[in-house]
C-alpha cells in the first residue's frame, strides 16, 4: 500500500465516522438529548481507525504539509471528543453545542484537506 492509498483509506473511514457524527448531531439538537453511547462508540472506533491511517501515512511515507495540517486539526478534534464522551456522555450531562460545534467544525475541516490531497491532488 503507497502513501496515496493510505490516505485514501483514511478518508473512506473518516467519511463513515462523519455520518455518524451527523447523526448523533442530528439526534443532540433534535431531542435535546445525549446520542446512545453504542454511536459515539462506533463513531470513536470509526475515526481511530481514520487516524492510525493517517499517522501511518505522515510517518511511513512523504506527505504534503496539508496532510500534516490535517492530522493536527483531527488530533484537536480527537481532544473534543474525549471530553465529550467522558465528561458529559458518561456522566450523563447534556453535550455543550459549543465544544460539539468546535468538535465538528475542526474535523470537516480536516477532512475536507484530507480529501483534497488524497483524491485531487
Amino acid at each position: 500500500m503507497d502513501g496515496i492509498s493510505t490516505l485514501r483509506a483514511s478518508v473512506i473511514l473518516f467519511a463513515l465516522a462523519a455520518s455518524g457524527g451527523l447523526s448523533m448531531a442530528f439526534i443532540r439538537f433534535t431531542r435535546t438529548v445525549n446520542p446512545p453511547p453504542w454511536l459515539s462508540m462506533l463513531h470513536g472506533l470509526l475515526a481511530a481507525a481514520g487516524l492510525t491511517l493517517l499517522i501511518v501515512a505522515v510517518c511511513a511515507y512523504t506527505m504534503p504539509f496539508s496532510a500534516k495540517l490535517a492530522l493536527g486539526l483531527l488530533l484537536i478534534a480527537v481532544a473534543g471528543g474525549v471530553v465529550m464522551n467522558l465528561n458529559y456522555q458518561w456522566q450523563r450531562r447534556l453535550i455543550p453545542a459549543a465544544i460539539l460545534w468546535g468538535h465538528a467544525s475542526l474535523a470537516v475541516v480536516a477532512f475536507c484537506i484530507l480529501a483534497y490531497e488524497a483524491y485531487l491532488r
